[in-house]
């Protein structure tokens, strides 16, 4: 086994060695990891995979890509044409998110996604997770990433749980940083390998301990695997929900060519309380545009 890098604790090192050694050989090839790739793929990625899982990114990522290969050329365009191509990824404010961080990175950075992970942190719709994210994958530096396949592993392997909080505490991102490498380009690897680990083998159902590099070390295992314990898990209900129903409106208003008569939309769900008040979010939201004469549209400023 490699020897742990200089300055790095041997208890950090007994968890990166096995785990970016097992990425190596089993990481899936995505586009956006392609070293060609650049940071404005990595951070439409990121964005579109939030909450969606990567069969249904890839198709929606690889027509965007071709189409705004570059910040600039998603600024030019008005909002609505992102929310028209996010399609049915679902959580469709993610787009006029990422719209908005392409202008302020025209406006502010000369096109190009900035490197610093303070100016990431600075541009519209990005959050802590997507700052560390970018500044990880695309510019290979040294950040606690922490999304849910990795706050998943760290749970089981170091603290012995089967699930992590439904919300990331203070404990999880201390943890997260004790154990960062020492290194940059390790750590950005260790970032990237044990999401993969979270996504493919300890996921949070049917957990694969038999194909895990962790499995003779982690906490979680060696206590007999014991149940969760804590707050139920939240569920992911959508039948009958008003956010089916926006789905339902905004498909309308994304096939459409021209502005939408209410009339159309009203046939789109029979429940009216329930089909005004998902209309009024998503116009509320940014997402829908309300014209005169009781036409809707999506975004174009």
């Amino acid at each position: 086994m490699p020897r742990p890098a200089a300055g790095e604790p041997q208890a950090g090192a007994d968890l990166h060695t096995p785990v970016i050694a097992w990425f190596e050989q089993h990481a899936r090839d995505l586009p956006w990891r392609d070293p060609d790739a650049g940071a404005w793929a990595v951070m439409v990625s990121e964005f579109m995979l939030q909450q969606t899982p990567v069969n249904r990114v890839l198709p929606v990522y690889e027509q965007w890509m071709a189409r705004w290969p570059r910040p600039a050329d998603l600024a030019a365009e008005a909002p609505g044409e992102a929310v028209r191509a996010w399609g049915r990824l679902g959580y469709p404010r993610r787009a006029l998110r990422l719209h908005g961080a392409a202008v302020a990175i025209a406006e502010r950075h000369g096109g190009d996604v900035p490197a610093e992970h303070a100016q990431l942190l600075a541009l519209p719709g990005i959050g802590e997770y997507t700052a560390a994210a970018v500044a990880s994958f695309a510019y290979g530096q040294r950040h606690a990433v922490l999304d849910t396949n990795v706050r998943r592993v760290l749970a089981r392997a170091v603290s012995g749980v089967q699930y992590p909080p439904n919300a990331t505490t203070a404990a999880e991102r201390r943890l997260a940083r004790e154990l960062l490498p020492e290194r940059d380009e390790t750590a950005a690897r260790w970032a990237a390998a044990s999401m993969e680990l979270g996504a493919l083998v300890c996921t949070a159902r049917n957990e694969s301990c038999a194909r895990c590099p962790l499995a003779s070390r982690c906490a979680w295992k060696a206590a007999g695997k014991p149940p969760h314990s804590g707050p139920a898990r939240r569920g992911q209900s959508y039948a009958g929900t008003d956010r089916q129903v926006r789905g339902k409106l905004l498909a309308v208003l994304r096939e459409a060519v021209a502005p939408v008569p209410q009339a159309v939309l009203d046939r789109e769900w029979d429940d009216a309380v329930q089909r005004a008040r998902a209309l009024d979010g998503l116009v509320a939201d940014g997402l829908v545009e309300p014209l005169p004469d009781g036409l809707y549209r999506l975004p174009h400023s």
